[in-house]
C-alpha cells in the first residue's frame, strides 16, 4: 500500500479556504475572457492551468478571513492579485527570454513576445478594474502601488544584471520589488478590506514581505544549491541571466583576483556556462549556508509579525506557510 503523501501548508490553506478560492477561480476564468481577442483567454489559461499553487490569492484570502471579514470583496482583491502576478509572468518571460514556466513551455514561445506583452497589459488592466470594484481608494492606492513597485523592481534587476558592482542594498530592492512587494499588498489589502485596526493590517503587511523576501532569497538559493527539478526553473537559470543574487554577491566580496575574474567571464560578459565552479566557489566562502540563513532570518521576522494577530488555525497555517517557504532548501 503507497503511504500518502504529506499535506503541505498551501495545501492545508487552500483546503481551509476552498469555497473562498472556488469563487477566485471563477471569477478570475470570467474576467480573463474576451470576446473580441480570443488569444486572451488561451494565453492566460495557459498559465494559469499549468498547476501555479496561486499562493498570492490565498494570502489574501486568509488575511481578510483571519481579521473577520464575511463580505464577498475579498474574492475581487485575490483574483486582483492574482491577475497582477500572472501579467508580471508573462512579460518576465519576454523580458529574461524563457522557454519555460512551471514545466511547461512558455506563452511567449507557443505565441510570441507580442502576445505575451499584450495579454499581460490586458491583465494589469482587468486587475485594475477589479480593484475599483471594491470602492476603496486605500485598497486602490495599495495595489496600484505595489504593481508600480513591481516594475520599478523588475527594471532595477535589468539594470544590476551583468553588473559586479552590485550591492547586498541594491539586491534587496529588486527583492522587494519583483517578489514581496506583491506578497505584502495580498495580505495588507485583505486586512483592510475586513476593516482590521492599524495594528493588524501592520501585522499583515509585514508578514507579507518578510515572506516575500524569504521566498526569493530560497529561490535564488535553489539556482545554485537546489536540485534543478520541481522548482520551477532549471539549475543555474539566474547565473546564465547574469543576475547578482546575494551568494553571488558575497562570494565577489571575498574572492581573489582569479575567481573575480571567472564571474566577469561569466556574469557580465557571458563567456562562461561553467556552473560546476561557480558553485564550487560558492560553497568555499560559505555563501550559499549564508543565503540560507538570511531566508531563516526573513522567515522568522514574518512569525513575529504574525504574533501580533490574534490566535486562530489560519494564523497557525500562515506560520506553517513561511517555514515551508525556508523548508524548500532543506
Amino acid at each position: 500500500m503507497t503511504e500518502a503523501k504529506p499535506i503541505k501548508p498551501h495545501e492545508r490553506l487552500a483546503a481551509a479556504l476552498a469555497d473562498d478560492m472556488a469563487d477566485v477561480g471563477t471569477l478570475i476564468t470570467a474576467r480573463m475572457a474576451s470576446e473580441n481577442a480570443p488569444r486572451i483567454p488561451e494565453v492566460t489559461a495557459h498559465l494559469v492551468e499549468a498547476g501555479g499553487k496561486r499562493v498570492r490569492p490565498l494570502l489574501t484570502v486568509a488575511a481578510a478571513r483571519l481579521c473577520g471579514y464575511a463580505g464577498g470583496d475579498h474574492v475581487k482583491l485575490a483574483a486582483t492579485v492574482e491577475f497582477i502576478h500572472t501579467a508580471t509572468l508573462l512579460h518576465d518571460d519576454v523580458v529574461d527570454e524563457s522557454r519555460q514556466r512551471r514545466g511547461r513551455p512558455t506563452a511567449n514561445l507557443l505565441w510570441d513576445n507580442q502576445s505575451s506583452i499584450l495579454v499581460g497589459d490586458y491583465l494589469f488592466a482587468r486587475a485594475f478594474q477589479l480593484m475599483v470594484e471594491t470602492g476603496s481608494l486605500r485598497i486602490l492606492d495599495i495595489l496600484s502601488g505595489a504593481a508600480a513597485t513591481i516594475a520599478e523592481g523588475e527594471v532595477l534587476q535589468l539594470t544590476a544584471a551583468r553588473n559586479l558592482s552590485t550591492t547586498e542594498e541594491t539586491y534587496l530592492r529588486v527583492v522587494r520589488g519583483k517578489t514581496a512587494a506583491l506578497f505584502q499588498a495580498a495580505c495588507e489589502s485583505g486586512a483592510v478590506v475586513a476593516g482590521a485596526s492599524e495594528d493588524h493590517v501592520a501585522a499583515l503587511a509585514a508578514f507579507g514581505d518578510a515572506l516575500g523576501i524569504s521566498f526569493q532569497i530560497i529561490d535564488d538559493w535553489l539556482d545554485y544549491g537546489g536540485a534543478g527539478d520541481g522548482i520551477g526553473k532549471n539549475l543555474g537559470d539566474d547565473f546564465r541571466e547574469g543576475k547578482l543574487t546575494l551568494p553571488v554577491i558575497r562570494a565577489l566580496a571575498r574572492g581573489d583576483a582569479a575567481e573575480r575574474t571567472f564571474w566577469r567571464d561569466a556574469l557580465e560578459r557571458g563567456k562562461s556556462d561553467d556552473l560546476d565552479r561557480a558553485r564550487a566557489i560558492l560553497a568555499r566562502h560559505g555563501t550559499l549556508e549564508e543565503t540560507r540563513l538570511e531566508a531563516i532570518a526573513w522567515r522568522d521576522r514574518a512569525k513575529a509579525a504574525l504574533a501580533r494577530l490574534p490566535e486562530s488555525d489560519l494564523r497557525d497555517m500562515l506560520g506553517d506557510l513561511a517555514d515551508y517557504v525556508v523548508a524548500r532548501a532543506l
